[in-house]
């Protein structure tokens, strides 16, 4: 199915986008008891994976950048760390993409999978080297993210094409 008015219509699309991000940060920053937080999914990186692979010429590197930054500041971690792990997922997404003819809903899920690997390994690094500590509770965040994926996948499709 082909959505083209979303296409066609001036602004729109890139509203939807910062909508959806404004969405989505607000969900990460929702207050939750210490054990619900532990297994709150990545929301806001889960939505920048979405736009990623379905919309790559609104959503690039430049955007995962400002995504991260926007992350670091709204969960008060280093400046950097997340934007640098956001930048990451852009570009091994950039990458498997080329690959990928067709992107049906497993592929999209193996992909943002991938992403979400990428970013949480990008994170634990950053986090071993700068600070000297490993958070192995965001391996749960992990699981639950990589499970909801096809939540934000049916949620945001009838605007991606």
């Amino acid at each position: 199915m082909a959505y083209a008015d979303f296409d066609d219509a001036t602004g729109v699309l890139p509203a939807l986008i910062i909508l959806s991000f404004i969405i989505a940060s607000s969900l990460s920053v929702y207050p939750l008891s210490p054990s619900m937080a532990a297994l709150r999914p990545m929301v806001m990186v889960m939505v920048l994976i979405f736009w990623l692979l379905f919309q790559p010429r609104y959503v690039g590197i430049f955007s995962a950048f400002a995504i991260g930054i926007i992350a670091d500041l709204l969960m008060d971690t280093h400046l950097g760390q997340q934007a640098f792990a956001a930048v990451m997922v852009a570009m091994v997404l950039k990458i498997t993409s080329i690959y990928i003819r067709q992107l049906n809903t497993i592929s999209a899920w193996l992909i943002a999978s991938l992403g979400l690997v990428v970013f949480q390994v990008s994170l634990w690094i950053l986090q071993l080297f700068i600070q000297n500590t490993f958070v192995a509770q965001s391996a749960l965040s992990l699981f639950m993210s990589i499970i909801s994926w096809p939540l934000v996948l049916l949620t945001l499709r009838r605007f991606a094409r």
